[in-house]
């Protein structure tokens, strides 16, 4: 049991010390690339530049009107994460990284929404035509990792079944 405990407070500190990434870089970007009306600072000439952008919306700049709701779901969703953080019994290594990281990146850019009233984005890699944050990579990294769980759970349950077929002689 201790060693489940471990893994559950390993997550928790996993997110605060991404959240806290987050916010830090969010405030080096607002501190060094805001007073410089926004101009972009090139990093990597022709692939990524950090450019300083206030969303007022949602990801790739949806539901502006609606953030209350962005808001709420937030919430609803980090809960949720919580909850099967603590309740779920099938985790692997794919559940738990996936749940620091989905837990990561809602609530730093719920802090935004609620300190600042828009979510400060700024890496721009060139190919791409949307700016984003850490939180933002934290999702979507956090995202692709609970589909490999899914996967994985899937993998394991598929095996099992075919262990009992052989077990019983069908």
């Amino acid at each position: 049991m201790k060693k489940d405990a471990f893994k559950k407070t390993t997550v928790l500190a996993a997110s605060v010390l991404l959240i806290i990434l987050d916010q830090v870089t969010k405030g080096m970007v607002q501190d060094m690339l805001k007073p410089n009306g926004g101009q972009p600072y090139t990093v990597i000439p022709g692939l990524l530049e950090l450019s300083y952008l206030e969303n007022p919306a949602a990801a790739f700049g949806l539901f502006g009107n609606v953030i209350w709701l962005v808001t709420a779901l937030t919430l609803v969703v980090a809960g949720a994460i919580l909850a099967a953080l603590f309740l779920y019994k099938h985790h692997s290594v794919f559940s738990y990284v996936a749940a620091a990281l989905l837990l990561a990146g809602g609530v730093g850019n719920l802090i935004d929404r609620i300190v600042n009233g828009y979510v400060v984005d700024f890496i721009h890699v060139m190919f791409f035509g949307y700016i984003f944050n850490i939180a933002d990579c934290c999702v979507t990294i956090g995202a692709c990792f609970l589909v490999a769980h899914y996967l994985w759970v899937m993998h394991r349950e598929k095996q099992a079944g075919a262990k009992a077929e052989e077990g019983s002689g069908s």
